[in-house]
């Protein structure tokens, strides 16, 4: 296939799985509604957070809300490795195999549609963070954590599909959303390093993730934007994802059509 061709064939893919939330609009609701349900509950309890020394902000709201988009980009990201193992069970992705597309043309295009999509619950968790007083991070810090939310459904999307095609069953499914919940969870999600004690800070701190949760957390918490605090999270999802993206390619490689 030459580019054109590989080009039209990611689009195809990526028109197929954005077509599946018009045929079924429900099945965007639980990457929309866990994290919103998380993000109001987490800052109903914990909110008083805030008045212990060290903390960033003053508004646990603009803390949490970076977390809480990362979440959301994770739940996205693991639906789309559901989608892929469904599509195994059913012999559809045997169909994708057989045609000329190369492979990492058939990945492109299952993850970059799970890029677009996490940008639905990410809008939600805005639009309800702001009807309650969540600090504006001006366009640069919004713009900045909407690209990380999308390079994050990334991430979650490719692990998600290397999980679906080494165990070929969507009974991987909890595998797939718990390990990007946990990675989201053990980072500086609940308060800065800092103030975290004992294993939990020492995971923080090794935890790339943490990266990616700081990044997109300065415009919230009243931060200047600045290259050496966005760096680093970027080139975290970008490792992570060249990392799932190897692991997916390796077990589709081990896949006959």
């Amino acid at each position: 296939m030459n580019a054109r061709q590989s080009f039209e064939a990611i689009r195809a893919l990526m028109r197929r799985a954005i077509n599946e939330l018009t045929r079924v609009p429900g099945a965007a609701i639980p990457g929309v509604l866990a994290p919103t349900i998380f993000f109001l509950g987490l800052t109903s309890v914990f909110g008083s957070l805030t008045l212990l020394p060290g903390f960033d902000t003053t508004s646990y709201q603009s803390f949490l809300i970076p977390v809480t988009l990362m979440q959301g980009a994770a739940f996205t990201g693991a639906a789309t490795g559901v989608n892929l193992a469904r599509d195994i069970e059913h012999g559809w992705f045997d169909r994708l195999l057989a045609s000329p597309a190369p492979r990492p043309v058939l990945l492109a295009g299952l993850v970059l549609s799970a890029s677009f999509r996490a940008l639905i619950p990410a809008t939600f968790l805005l639009i309800v963070a702001f009807a309650i007083g969540v600090e504006w991070p001006g366009f640069g810090g919004l713009a900045l954590a909407l690209v990380i939310v999308m390079g994050m459904g990334i991430v979650a999307a490719t692990w998600g599909a290397s999980l679906a095609l080494r165990f070929k069953t969507q009974s991987a499914a909890p595998l797939m959303q718990a390990g990007m919940f946990l990675a989201v969870l053990l980072t500086t999600a609940y308060a800065p390093l800092e103030l975290l004690q004992g294993w939990l800070q020492d995971i923080a701190r090794l935890n790339p993730v943490t990266q990616v949760v700081e990044a997109a957390r300065q415009g919230f918490i009243g931060e200047d934007i600045t290259w050496a605090g966005t760096w680093p999270g970027l080139l975290a999802v970008a490792g992570l994802a060249a990392l799932f993206t190897f692991m997916a390619l390796r077990a589709m490689g081990k896949m006959t059509a």
